[in-house]
């Protein structure tokens, strides 16, 4: 999965057309960054890539009053798909390797409706358990090096934080905070 992917397809989606410095300071401006890897290069590439496997479709736009030539990207049914299905996986699965999906998931929540949102934190919720769960039995065990204990203990904390907060943002959108896409 990549954020950068999921990034450029939301903002092309939510451009409806757009040229890539349109799309590049939309994602800049949130800060993606530094969050999300993201740098303008990057970004390009993926326009290109999205555009070469059908997700997006270029358009060339030549030289006018309006400003020099460019390509203008709308994404397709297939794009749209890939969106949603990134947007879910993103927002519903534990990888803490790759923490920029979840961030770049969020950047997108109230895309979905406002049930789904609510069930993919859920299945966010039983995968942080069971990864507690999984590293509960080293961390009650002596750990070799001892200090190796402290990494542990780091991994126990940060799942038991991100259950809060998943918690405390499925309360949030079921007492109705946000806009979700069922509500527009």
């Amino acid at each position: 999965m990549s954020a950068t992917r999921l990034l450029v397809l939301g903002g092309v989606r939510r451009f409806g057309c757009a040229h890539g410095y349109e799309v590049r300071r939309e994602l800049i401006s949130w800060g993606s960054d530094e969050w999300a890897h993201v740098n303008p290069g990057s970004i390009y590439h993926a326009l290109r890539q999205l555009a070469k496997e059908g997700l997006l479709l270029a358009h060339d736009v030549e030289e006018s009053d309006a400003g020099p030539p460019h390509t203008d990207y709308e994404i397709t049914d297939a794009g749209r798909e890939e969106f949603f299905r990134l947007l879910r996986c993103a927002i519903s699965t534990v990888d803490i390797r790759h923490p920029e999906m979840l961030t770049a998931g969020l950047a997108f929540l109230a895309e979905l409706t406002r049930p789904e949102a609510i069930e993919l934190l859920r299945q966010r919720l039983d995968g942080l358990a069971a990864r507690r769960a999984n590293v509960m039995p080293l961390y009650e065990a002596p750990a070799d090096p001892a200090h190796l204990h402290e990494l542990l203990g780091w991994w126990v904390h940060s799942a038991d934080s991100a259950m809060r907060w998943a918690r405390g943002l499925i309360e949030r959108l079921e007492a109705g905070d946000y806009v979700m896409a069922d509500e527009r």
